[in-house]
Protein backbone atom coordinates (compact mmCIF):
# COMPACT_ATOMS: atom_id res chain seq x y z
CA UNK A 1 0.00 0.00 0.00
CA UNK A 2 1.71 3.67 -1.34
CA UNK A 3 0.72 6.21 0.92
CA UNK A 4 2.03 9.93 -0.43
CA UNK A 5 1.50 13.19 1.29
CA UNK A 6 2.27 16.75 -0.37
CA UNK A 7 3.56 19.88 1.49
CA UNK A 8 3.69 22.12 -1.26
CA UNK A 9 5.10 25.49 -0.93
CA UNK A 10 3.85 28.49 -3.21
CA UNK A 11 5.66 32.06 -3.72
CA UNK A 12 3.01 35.19 -3.62
CA UNK A 13 4.12 36.08 -6.83
CA UNK A 14 1.31 39.02 -7.23
CA UNK A 15 2.00 40.59 -4.62
CA UNK A 16 3.56 43.98 -4.79
CA UNK A 17 6.23 43.36 -1.24
CA UNK A 18 7.19 40.76 1.05
CA UNK A 19 5.41 39.15 3.92
CA UNK A 20 7.45 41.05 6.97
CA UNK A 21 9.06 44.15 4.94
CA UNK A 22 8.58 46.37 2.50
CA UNK A 23 11.27 44.93 -0.25
CA UNK A 24 9.84 43.87 -3.69
CA UNK A 25 8.42 40.99 -3.71
CA UNK A 26 9.65 40.52 -7.48
CA UNK A 27 13.15 39.52 -6.39
CA UNK A 28 14.06 37.86 -9.63
CA UNK A 29 14.85 41.23 -11.47
CA UNK A 30 17.92 42.03 -8.80
CA UNK A 31 20.99 41.27 -8.61
CA UNK A 32 21.68 39.22 -5.84
CA UNK A 33 21.37 40.56 -2.36
CA UNK A 34 20.45 44.08 -3.78
CA UNK A 35 16.47 43.53 -2.47
CA UNK A 36 17.17 43.45 0.90
CA UNK A 37 16.70 45.36 3.77
CA UNK A 38 17.39 45.11 7.64
CA UNK A 39 14.22 42.97 8.87
CA UNK A 40 14.63 40.73 5.86
CA UNK A 41 18.18 39.68 6.61
CA UNK A 42 17.26 39.36 10.41
CA UNK A 43 19.30 42.49 12.13
CA UNK A 44 19.01 42.52 15.48
CA UNK A 45 16.41 45.83 16.72
CA UNK A 46 13.97 44.72 13.50
CA UNK A 47 10.31 44.23 14.15
CA UNK A 48 8.28 42.69 11.07
CA UNK A 49 5.19 44.33 9.79
CA UNK A 50 2.71 41.77 8.55
CA UNK A 51 1.46 42.33 4.62
CA UNK A 52 -1.96 42.70 4.79
CA UNK A 53 -2.83 41.29 1.36
CA UNK A 54 -0.61 37.90 1.55
CA UNK A 55 -3.41 37.19 4.71
CA UNK A 56 -6.13 38.11 2.50
CA UNK A 57 -4.58 36.22 -0.87
CA UNK A 58 -4.02 32.99 1.44
CA UNK A 59 -7.61 33.00 2.65
CA UNK A 60 -8.77 33.11 -1.15
CA UNK A 61 -7.16 29.88 -1.66
CA UNK A 62 -8.16 28.46 1.67
CA UNK A 63 -12.04 29.15 1.14
CA UNK A 64 -11.24 27.85 -2.62
CA UNK A 65 -9.65 24.64 -0.73
CA UNK A 66 -12.81 24.37 0.98
CA UNK A 67 -10.83 25.07 4.16
CA UNK A 68 -12.16 25.92 7.89
CA UNK A 69 -10.55 29.58 8.66
CA UNK A 70 -9.69 29.96 12.58
CA UNK A 71 -11.03 33.41 14.35
CA UNK A 72 -7.15 34.35 14.63
CA UNK A 73 -3.87 33.29 13.40
CA UNK A 74 -0.74 33.15 15.41
CA UNK A 75 2.73 32.78 14.19
CA UNK A 76 5.46 30.82 15.27
CA UNK A 77 9.36 30.53 15.44
CA UNK A 78 10.48 27.27 13.76
CA UNK A 79 14.31 27.44 14.74
CA UNK A 80 17.16 25.39 12.36
CA UNK A 81 20.49 26.56 11.28
CA UNK A 82 21.70 26.98 7.68
CA UNK A 83 23.20 29.49 5.90
CA UNK A 84 19.92 30.90 3.70
CA UNK A 85 18.30 31.87 6.99
CA UNK A 86 19.61 34.40 8.63
CA UNK A 87 17.58 34.92 11.45
CA UNK A 88 18.30 31.81 12.36
CA UNK A 89 14.55 30.67 12.39
CA UNK A 90 11.67 30.83 9.91
CA UNK A 91 8.31 32.66 10.87
CA UNK A 92 5.76 30.18 10.24
CA UNK A 93 2.60 28.95 11.79
CA UNK A 94 1.86 25.62 13.82
CA UNK A 95 -1.24 23.74 14.79
CA UNK A 96 -0.80 22.50 18.13
CA UNK A 97 -3.00 19.66 19.18
CA UNK A 98 -7.16 20.95 18.73
CA UNK A 99 -6.05 24.59 18.58
CA UNK A 100 -6.12 25.73 14.80
CA UNK A 101 -4.13 28.89 14.36
CA UNK A 102 -3.24 28.46 10.73
CA UNK A 103 -4.71 30.48 8.07
CA UNK A 104 -6.87 27.12 7.26
CA UNK A 105 -7.69 23.68 7.73
CA UNK A 106 -9.44 20.66 7.11
CA UNK A 107 -9.91 21.52 3.74
CA UNK A 108 -10.47 19.25 0.23
CA UNK A 109 -9.87 19.24 -2.97
CA UNK A 110 -11.48 17.08 -5.74
CA UNK A 111 -9.18 14.94 -7.85
CA UNK A 112 -11.08 13.01 -10.60
CA UNK A 113 -13.43 10.45 -8.47
CA UNK A 114 -11.86 11.24 -5.04
CA UNK A 115 -10.95 13.67 -2.54
CA UNK A 116 -7.84 14.90 -1.04
CA UNK A 117 -8.04 16.15 1.98
CA UNK A 118 -6.03 19.37 3.08
CA UNK A 119 -4.71 18.81 6.51
CA UNK A 120 -3.22 22.63 6.70
CA UNK A 121 -3.10 25.91 4.73
CA UNK A 122 -0.28 28.17 6.28
CA UNK A 123 1.73 31.48 5.86
CA UNK A 124 5.65 31.62 5.99
CA UNK A 125 8.43 33.30 4.91
CA UNK A 126 10.88 31.88 1.92
CA UNK A 127 14.68 31.97 2.73
CA UNK A 128 17.14 32.90 0.95
CA UNK A 129 19.19 31.26 -1.77
CA UNK A 130 21.58 29.00 -1.90
CA UNK A 131 23.71 28.55 -5.50
CA UNK A 132 26.68 25.88 -5.67
CA UNK A 133 28.97 26.58 -8.02
CA UNK A 134 31.94 24.45 -9.19
CA UNK A 135 35.16 26.39 -9.96
CA UNK A 136 37.04 23.16 -10.72
CA UNK A 137 37.07 19.50 -9.29
CA UNK A 138 38.65 20.56 -6.50
CA UNK A 139 37.29 24.17 -5.91
CA UNK A 140 33.89 24.49 -5.08
CA UNK A 141 31.71 27.58 -3.94
CA UNK A 142 28.60 28.11 -2.06
CA UNK A 143 26.75 31.58 -2.79
CA UNK A 144 23.93 32.89 -0.54
CA UNK A 145 21.72 35.55 -2.39
CA UNK A 146 19.43 37.03 0.32
CA UNK A 147 16.63 38.38 -2.38
CA UNK A 148 14.24 36.19 -1.91
CA UNK A 149 14.12 35.88 1.64
CA UNK A 150 11.25 37.02 3.46
CA UNK A 151 9.12 36.74 0.41
CA UNK A 152 5.38 35.24 1.25
CA UNK A 153 5.17 31.64 0.75
CA UNK A 154 2.12 29.62 1.76
CA UNK A 155 2.53 26.03 2.33
CA UNK A 156 -0.43 23.60 1.56
CA UNK A 157 -0.10 20.61 3.39
CA UNK A 158 -2.06 17.16 2.68
CA UNK A 159 -2.85 14.12 4.30
CA UNK A 160 -1.62 11.13 2.44
CA UNK A 161 -4.58 10.17 0.29
CA UNK A 162 -2.30 10.23 -3.09
CA UNK A 163 -1.16 6.53 -4.13
CA UNK A 164 0.46 6.94 -7.55
CA UNK A 165 2.69 9.60 -8.94
CA UNK A 166 -0.03 10.05 -11.34
CA UNK A 167 -1.91 11.38 -9.10
CA UNK A 168 0.37 13.67 -7.39
CA UNK A 169 1.11 14.81 -11.13
CA UNK A 170 -2.74 15.28 -11.80
CA UNK A 171 -3.06 17.54 -7.86
CA UNK A 172 -0.51 19.57 -8.79
CA UNK A 173 -1.02 20.85 -12.53
CA UNK A 174 -4.74 21.25 -10.87
CA UNK A 175 -3.61 23.51 -7.84
CA UNK A 176 -1.15 25.19 -10.38
CA UNK A 177 -4.11 26.12 -12.75
CA UNK A 178 -6.21 27.46 -9.39
CA UNK A 179 -3.40 29.32 -8.03
CA UNK A 180 -3.15 31.30 -11.70
CA UNK A 181 -6.96 31.91 -11.72
CA UNK A 182 -7.35 33.16 -8.23
CA UNK A 183 -4.41 35.81 -9.31
CA UNK A 184 -2.13 34.45 -6.40
CA UNK A 185 0.94 33.29 -8.12
CA UNK A 186 2.53 32.00 -11.56
CA UNK A 187 3.39 28.72 -10.66
CA UNK A 188 5.84 29.27 -14.71
CA UNK A 189 8.23 31.16 -12.54
CA UNK A 190 11.08 29.00 -11.65
CA UNK A 191 11.38 28.51 -7.35
CA UNK A 192 7.23 29.67 -7.28
CA UNK A 193 6.41 26.56 -6.57
CA UNK A 194 7.96 23.52 -4.54
CA UNK A 195 7.08 20.53 -3.47
CA UNK A 196 8.44 18.06 -0.24
CA UNK A 197 7.03 14.60 -0.96
CA UNK A 198 6.29 11.90 2.16
CA UNK A 199 6.22 8.83 0.66
CA UNK A 200 5.31 5.33 2.73
CA UNK A 201 5.26 1.70 1.23
CA UNK A 202 3.38 -0.75 3.50
CA UNK A 203 3.39 0.68 6.55
CA UNK A 204 7.23 1.17 6.60
CA UNK A 205 9.42 4.25 7.53
CA UNK A 206 8.10 7.51 5.73
CA UNK A 207 10.90 9.37 3.12
CA UNK A 208 10.77 12.57 2.37
CA UNK A 209 11.61 13.98 -0.78
CA UNK A 210 12.93 18.01 -0.60
CA UNK A 211 12.63 20.74 -2.74
CA UNK A 212 11.43 19.49 -6.07
CA UNK A 213 10.53 22.35 -8.51
CA UNK A 214 8.51 21.10 -11.44
CA UNK A 215 5.87 18.67 -11.89
CA UNK A 216 7.66 16.63 -14.07
CA UNK A 217 10.63 16.29 -11.89
CA UNK A 218 7.92 15.09 -9.02
CA UNK A 219 6.63 12.59 -11.02
CA UNK A 220 9.51 10.87 -11.94
CA UNK A 221 11.18 11.96 -7.86
CA UNK A 222 8.12 9.72 -7.05
CA UNK A 223 7.69 7.11 -9.15
CA UNK A 224 11.55 6.67 -8.60
CA UNK A 225 11.13 6.46 -4.75
CA UNK A 226 8.26 3.97 -4.80
CA UNK A 227 10.31 1.42 -6.74
CA UNK A 228 13.62 1.90 -4.55
CA UNK A 229 11.11 1.67 -1.33
CA UNK A 230 9.63 -1.80 -2.90
CA UNK A 231 13.02 -3.34 -3.95
CA UNK A 232 14.00 -2.86 -0.36
CA UNK A 233 11.02 -4.69 1.54
CA UNK A 234 11.64 -7.53 -1.25
CA UNK A 235 15.38 -7.57 0.12
CA UNK A 236 14.38 -7.36 3.52
CA UNK A 237 16.19 -4.30 4.00
CA UNK A 238 15.13 -1.91 6.78
CA UNK A 239 13.90 1.95 5.05
CA UNK A 240 15.62 4.79 6.78
CA UNK A 241 13.21 7.62 7.65
CA UNK A 242 15.53 9.94 6.02
CA UNK A 243 14.99 12.93 4.00
CA UNK A 244 16.21 12.72 -0.11
CA UNK A 245 16.98 14.88 -2.52
CA UNK A 246 16.21 14.56 -6.50
CA UNK A 247 19.27 13.84 -8.85
CA UNK A 248 18.22 15.80 -11.94
CA UNK A 249 21.05 14.62 -13.35
CA UNK A 250 20.95 11.35 -12.88
CA UNK A 251 17.39 10.57 -12.08
CA UNK A 252 17.39 9.43 -8.84
CA UNK A 253 16.75 10.18 -5.21
CA UNK A 254 20.10 10.77 -2.65
CA UNK A 255 20.37 10.35 0.82
CA UNK A 256 20.92 14.07 2.40
CA UNK A 257 20.09 13.75 5.85
CA UNK A 258 17.93 12.22 8.50
CA UNK A 259 14.51 13.44 9.26
CA UNK A 260 13.86 16.09 11.59
CA UNK A 261 10.54 15.34 14.05
CA UNK A 262 8.50 18.81 15.12
CA UNK A 263 10.45 18.67 17.98
CA UNK A 264 13.55 19.65 16.40
CA UNK A 265 12.50 22.81 15.38
CA UNK A 266 11.59 23.74 18.92
CA UNK A 267 8.21 25.81 18.11
CA UNK A 268 7.87 28.83 20.17
CA UNK A 269 5.11 31.79 19.67
CA UNK A 270 6.63 34.93 17.49
CA UNK A 271 6.06 37.43 20.17
CA UNK A 272 7.01 40.27 17.91
CA UNK A 273 3.68 39.50 16.03
CA UNK A 274 0.62 39.27 18.11
CA UNK A 275 -2.11 37.25 17.41
CA UNK A 276 -4.51 38.26 14.46
CA UNK A 277 -7.69 38.39 14.12
CA UNK A 278 -9.88 37.43 11.36
CA UNK A 279 -13.23 39.15 11.83
CA UNK A 280 -16.09 36.99 9.86
CA UNK A 281 -17.19 40.35 8.03
CA UNK A 282 -13.44 40.19 6.44
CA UNK A 283 -13.81 36.25 5.49
CA UNK A 284 -17.13 36.87 4.26
CA UNK A 285 -16.39 40.12 1.59
CA UNK A 286 -12.96 37.99 0.77
CA UNK A 287 -15.38 35.75 -0.50
CA UNK A 288 -17.96 37.53 -2.34
CA UNK A 289 -15.12 39.58 -4.05
CA UNK A 290 -12.21 36.76 -4.57
CA UNK A 291 -11.78 35.89 -8.66
CA UNK A 292 -14.00 33.17 -10.00
CA UNK A 293 -12.47 29.37 -8.77
CA UNK A 294 -11.86 26.94 -12.04
CA UNK A 295 -14.46 24.80 -9.95
CA UNK A 296 -16.83 27.38 -10.00
CA UNK A 297 -16.48 28.08 -13.84
CA UNK A 298 -16.32 24.73 -14.79
CA UNK A 299 -19.85 23.86 -13.16
CA UNK A 300 -20.90 27.00 -14.73
CA UNK A 301 -19.76 26.15 -18.31
CA UNK A 302 -21.19 22.46 -18.07
CA UNK A 303 -24.68 24.62 -17.68
CA UNK A 304 -24.16 26.18 -20.91
CA UNK A 305 -23.96 22.59 -22.45
CA UNK A 306 -20.51 22.52 -22.63
CA UNK A 307 -18.71 19.38 -22.14
CA UNK A 308 -15.99 18.93 -19.94
CA UNK A 309 -13.07 17.65 -22.08
CA UNK A 310 -13.97 21.31 -24.13
CA UNK A 311 -14.18 23.21 -20.65
CA UNK A 312 -10.84 21.63 -19.52
CA UNK A 313 -9.32 23.27 -21.98
CA UNK A 314 -10.85 26.34 -21.34
CA UNK A 315 -9.55 26.41 -18.20
CA UNK A 316 -5.81 25.37 -18.96
CA UNK A 317 -4.54 28.85 -20.40
CA UNK A 318 -5.79 31.88 -18.45
CA UNK A 319 -5.86 33.80 -21.82
CA UNK A 320 -8.37 31.22 -23.33
CA UNK A 321 -10.31 31.57 -19.91
CA UNK A 322 -10.54 35.46 -20.34
CA UNK A 323 -11.12 35.14 -24.04
CA UNK A 324 -13.90 32.90 -23.13
CA UNK A 325 -15.53 35.13 -20.28
CA UNK A 326 -15.71 38.18 -22.43
CA UNK A 327 -16.96 37.16 -25.29
CA UNK A 328 -19.65 34.51 -24.12
CA UNK A 329 -23.57 34.76 -24.22
CA UNK A 330 -25.81 31.81 -23.16
CA UNK A 331 -26.81 32.30 -26.87
CA UNK A 332 -23.31 31.57 -28.27
CA UNK A 333 -21.81 29.82 -25.92
CA UNK A 334 -21.37 26.56 -26.80
CA UNK A 335 -19.81 28.42 -31.19
CA UNK A 336 -17.18 30.30 -28.93
CA UNK A 337 -15.72 27.45 -27.13
CA UNK A 338 -15.85 25.35 -30.37
CA UNK A 339 -14.03 28.30 -32.27
CA UNK A 340 -11.26 28.45 -29.15
CA UNK A 341 -10.71 24.90 -28.71
CA UNK A 342 -10.90 23.69 -32.18
CA UNK A 343 -9.57 26.44 -33.99
CA UNK A 344 -8.28 29.02 -32.06
CA UNK A 345 -5.38 26.82 -29.84
CA UNK A 346 -3.88 25.84 -33.53
CA UNK A 347 -2.22 29.65 -33.51
CA UNK A 348 -2.24 30.51 -29.90
CA UNK A 349 -0.61 27.72 -28.26
CA UNK A 350 2.52 29.41 -26.63
CA UNK A 351 3.19 32.32 -24.44
CA UNK A 352 5.28 34.35 -27.46
CA UNK A 353 2.28 33.55 -29.95
CA UNK A 354 -0.20 34.97 -27.55
CA UNK A 355 1.93 37.80 -26.59
CA UNK A 356 1.58 39.03 -30.30
CA UNK A 357 -1.72 37.87 -30.85
CA UNK A 358 -4.09 40.88 -32.36
CA UNK A 359 -7.35 38.83 -31.41
CA UNK A 360 -9.82 40.25 -29.23
CA UNK A 361 -13.30 38.88 -27.68
CA UNK A 362 -15.23 40.99 -30.20
CA UNK A 363 -13.59 39.05 -32.65
CA UNK A 364 -14.70 35.63 -32.08
CA UNK A 365 -18.24 37.49 -31.57
CA UNK A 366 -18.72 38.12 -34.49
CA UNK A 367 -17.25 34.50 -36.05
CA UNK A 368 -19.97 33.08 -33.89
CA UNK A 369 -22.29 35.12 -34.98
CA UNK A 370 -21.99 34.12 -38.79
CA UNK A 371 -21.46 30.30 -38.11
CA UNK A 372 -25.12 30.05 -36.10
CA UNK A 373 -26.38 32.25 -39.29
CA UNK A 374 -25.00 29.93 -41.80
CA UNK A 375 -23.07 32.87 -43.36
CA UNK A 376 -19.54 31.30 -42.84
CA UNK A 377 -18.35 27.97 -43.20
CA UNK A 378 -17.29 26.09 -40.10
CA UNK A 379 -14.06 24.96 -42.40
CA UNK A 380 -13.04 28.51 -43.21
CA UNK A 381 -13.18 29.94 -39.61
CA UNK A 382 -9.47 29.15 -38.82
CA UNK A 383 -8.48 31.38 -42.53
CA UNK A 384 -10.27 34.07 -40.91
CA UNK A 385 -8.35 33.50 -36.95
CA UNK A 386 -5.20 33.38 -38.68
CA UNK A 387 -5.88 36.82 -40.28
CA UNK A 388 -7.42 38.60 -37.28
CA UNK A 389 -4.45 37.14 -35.20
CA UNK A 390 -1.67 38.98 -37.46
CA UNK A 391 -3.77 42.23 -38.04
CA UNK A 392 -6.49 42.76 -35.78
CA UNK A 393 -8.80 43.62 -38.82
CA UNK A 394 -12.56 43.39 -38.50
CA UNK A 395 -13.75 40.20 -39.57
CA UNK A 396 -15.90 41.54 -41.95
CA UNK A 397 -13.05 43.51 -43.89
CA UNK A 398 -11.28 40.04 -43.02
CA UNK A 399 -14.06 38.61 -45.23
CA UNK A 400 -14.12 40.97 -48.08
CA UNK A 401 -10.06 40.77 -47.87
CA UNK A 402 -10.22 36.44 -48.54
CA UNK A 403 -13.47 36.95 -51.14
CA UNK A 404 -15.36 34.71 -48.43
CA UNK A 405 -18.63 37.23 -48.23
CA UNK A 406 -21.21 35.27 -48.54
CA UNK A 407 -23.22 35.09 -51.82
CA UNK A 408 -26.45 36.00 -50.79
CA UNK A 409 -28.62 36.52 -54.31
CA UNK A 410 -30.38 33.13 -55.09
CA UNK A 411 -29.93 33.75 -58.58
CA UNK A 412 -26.18 34.22 -59.02
CA UNK A 413 -26.06 31.37 -57.41
CA UNK A 414 -28.02 29.51 -60.10
CA UNK A 415 -26.50 30.92 -62.80
CA UNK A 416 -23.42 29.85 -61.65
CA UNK A 417 -24.32 26.19 -61.45
CA UNK A 418 -26.16 26.45 -64.81
CA UNK A 419 -22.65 27.49 -66.24
CA UNK A 420 -21.00 24.52 -64.08
CA UNK A 421 -23.95 21.85 -65.65
CA UNK A 422 -23.38 23.20 -68.86
CA UNK A 423 -19.60 22.74 -68.86
CA UNK A 424 -19.89 19.46 -67.54
CA UNK A 425 -22.50 18.23 -70.01
CA UNK A 426 -20.44 14.62 -70.58
CA UNK A 427 -20.16 14.09 -67.25
CA UNK A 428 -24.13 14.96 -66.43
CA UNK A 429 -24.74 11.48 -68.94
CA UNK A 430 -23.14 9.55 -66.07
CA UNK A 431 -24.52 11.16 -63.14
CA UNK A 432 -27.18 8.22 -62.43
CA UNK A 433 -24.79 5.48 -62.35
CA UNK A 434 -22.15 7.28 -61.16
CA UNK A 435 -22.04 8.68 -57.30
CA UNK A 436 -18.49 10.34 -57.34
CA UNK A 437 -19.79 12.75 -60.48
CA UNK A 438 -22.25 14.60 -57.96
CA UNK A 439 -19.47 15.34 -55.60
CA UNK A 440 -17.38 16.43 -58.32
CA UNK A 441 -19.73 19.09 -59.38
CA UNK A 442 -20.74 20.44 -55.73
CA UNK A 443 -17.15 20.44 -55.69
CA UNK A 444 -16.71 22.97 -59.25
CA UNK A 445 -19.21 25.01 -57.81
CA UNK A 446 -18.09 25.40 -54.20
CA UNK A 447 -14.84 27.06 -55.63
CA UNK A 448 -16.94 29.34 -57.78
CA UNK A 449 -19.14 30.59 -55.04
CA UNK A 450 -16.73 31.16 -52.25
CA UNK A 451 -19.06 31.11 -48.92
CA UNK A 452 -22.01 29.49 -49.38
CA UNK A 453 -22.94 27.09 -47.32
CA UNK A 454 -22.76 23.48 -48.93
CA UNK A 455 -26.47 22.79 -48.02
CA UNK A 456 -28.07 25.58 -50.19
CA UNK A 457 -25.34 24.28 -53.16
CA UNK A 458 -26.55 20.47 -53.34
CA UNK A 459 -30.19 21.53 -52.72
CA UNK A 460 -30.26 23.94 -55.67
CA UNK A 461 -28.23 21.65 -57.95
CA UNK A 462 -30.27 18.33 -57.20
CA UNK A 463 -32.95 20.15 -58.36
CA UNK A 464 -31.85 21.41 -61.45
CA UNK A 465 -30.77 18.33 -62.09
CA UNK A 466 -33.90 15.76 -61.09
CA UNK A 467 -32.20 14.31 -58.63
CA UNK A 468 -34.22 13.56 -55.44
CA UNK A 469 -32.82 14.66 -51.99
CA UNK A 470 -33.21 11.50 -50.41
Amino acid sequence: MIKIGLEIHCQLTTLRSKLFCSCAANYRKYKPNLNTCPICLGMPGTLPLINKKAIEKAIILALTLDCKIPNKIIFYRKNYFYPDLPKNFQITQLNVDDCYTSIGYDGKLKLQNKFIEINRIQLEEDPGRINYVTISEKSKLTLIDYNRSGISLIEIVTKPNFTSNIEVKEFLEHLSNLLIHLDISDPSLAGSLRTDVNISTDNHNKVELKNINSVHDLEKAVNFEIVRQRNFINRNIEIQQETRHWDERRKITISARSKETEQDYRYFIEQDIPSILIPHNLVSRLHKTMPESIIYKKAKYSKLGIPNQVADTILSDLYYTKLFESSYTDKNAKHIANIITTDLIRYLNTKEQISKSKLTSQHLVRLSELVSENKLKRDLIKNVLREAILTGASIDNILSKLNLEQIDDMTMISQIIDTIINSESDLIKQIHNNPNVINHLIGKIMTKTGNVQPKIIITLLKSKLNISND
